[in-house]
């Protein structure tokens, strides 16, 4: 017995020894090295150092707390890069994130460079204004659904944070033109901006903004219905070698000319989302789907009601990297729009394909669709008259093994072009 407590202490020295050679660097090392975030959160279980190295290098927090324990969490995690205090919709608390908070967050957190306050209902001007005041670093903010917030808190964010590259402000109703002068002026990396809901903004506003932001990559202005071909035509000659994402759900002002400004200047364009857009019609797509047919991948043109066989030929023939499209609700289109479609020769990478509420498409048109579409994850047909699930089996289709088909709205959609 004397021999194998022997052998143990010497265990225990041993690993003892191990510990107390590894320097802060070395332990920071090994903790880069773990890629999954439950390991680096059980190696800060290992010891009161190893914990406090942890902390040091942790980077990313998602957080519910008052200003006390933020204070604590910043004097724990002094190097934290990216703080998310959102609120869900449906498990928001009032008021939850207060200006109070903001405050702590700006004196306490000197390297954050992303906040997340999507949903935070009770911060107002005065809590941006401090952001705005001292976080001179940041690059992404998210106050989506903030609603007390005004062009003069954003705007403070706007003048003192000059390397702000992300800013969302889906619901902000009281955002106006005076806010797209402010970043206009001071930020000029700015790449994403989203201003879904924004009614007050206009053309002139968006033709403000990009004569100083050239650098947007992504524009989400969905339903703000102010906007329209003078707007956007300005944002497609400013940005025209950056611009990858447009989103125009509902802008019922956007009409042809947008669309030929697009097929202009943005070659690159990725994800273009015109639903609703009930002007435009089927020449100006023609020239974008031969303009942007290397790039083009994801495209909802849902109740665009002047959209023809023509067009939807055009874009399925020309645009091969397309793999989203939404052409529900585009009541004149027949199966005609996929005669192209069959061969073994034209397979397309289509993955998600929603027809819904097209009465003029029958299975016939479906049929050629699955014969040139093998990757095919999602197809919508739902209030297709002519295309029911018994029909598709009398037919004989053969639909990809993993294919979810959504007959009857039973099906959760996929939110690609939200």
């Amino acid at each position: 017995m004397a021999g194998d407590d022997s052998h143990l202490q010497n265990d225990v020295v041993s690993i003892h020894c191990i510990n107390d050679s590894l320097g802060d660097d070395e332990l920071r090392a090994v903790l880069s090295r773990l890629g999954d975030d439950k390991d680096k959160e059980v190696f800060g279980l290992v010891c009161k150092r190893w914990l406090r190295i942890q902390s040091t290098e942790r980077k990313k927090l998602c957080a519910r707390a008052g200003p006390h324990m933020l204070r604590r969490i910043a004097a724990r995690f002094t190097r934290l890069h990216e703080l998310d205090l959102s609120q869900s919709v449906s498990r928001s608390f009032y008021p939850g994130v207060t200006d109070s908070d903001l405050s702590v967050i700006a004196t306490a957190f000197s390297c954050l460079r992303i906040l997340n306050l999507q949903n935070c209902k009770g911060i107002t001007d005065n809590g941006l204004a401090a952001i705005g005041s001292s976080l001179s670093s940041l690059q992404s903010l998210d106050v989506s659904y903030c609603r007390k917030i005004t062009d003069k808190g954003l705007s403070a964010v706007a003048e003192g944070c000059h390397d702000l590259r992300t800013l969302h402000l889906a619901g902000c109703r009281f955002v106006s033109d005076s806010l797209m002068k402010a970043l206009s002026k001071n930020c000029h990396y700015v790449e994403e901006l989203g201003l879904q809901g924004c009614t007050n903004i206009t053309n002139s506003g968006l033709s403000v903004l990009v004569e100083g932001c050239r650098r947007i990559k992504y524009l989400d202005i969905n339903k703000c219905s102010n906007i329209g071909d003078i707007g956007i035509s300005s944002v497609s000659e400013s940005c025209s070698l950056t611009l990858r994402t447009l989103k125009l759900l509902d802008c019922y002002k956007v009409g042809d000319d947008s669309i030929l400004s697009l097929a202009n200047y943005c070659k690159n364009l990725e994800t273009l989302v015109i639903g609703g857009c009930r002007n435009i019609s089927d020449e100006p797509m023609k020239s974008l789907a031969a303009s942007c047919s290397n790039s083009l991948r994801k495209l909802r043109m849902d109740w665009c009601l002047n959209i023809t066989d023509s067009s939807l030929d055009c874009i399925i023939s020309k645009c091969r990297e397309l793999e989203v499209l939404d052409i529900g609700c585009c009541e004149e289109l027949t199966d005609a729009a996929f005669q192209q479609l069959g061969s073994e020769n034209f397979m397309l990478g289509m993955k998600i394909l929603k027809v819904s509420n097209c009465p003029k498409i029958t299975v016939e048109g479906i049929k050629k669709l699955m014969k040139s579409c093998e990757y095919l994850e999602y197809l919508d047909v739902r209030s297709c008259p002519l295309i029911t699930k018994a029909r598709c089996e009398e037919a004989g289709i053969q639909f990809p093994e993993s294919c979810k088909i959504n007959f009857t709205g039973s099906l959760a959609e996929p939110d690609v072009l939200l």
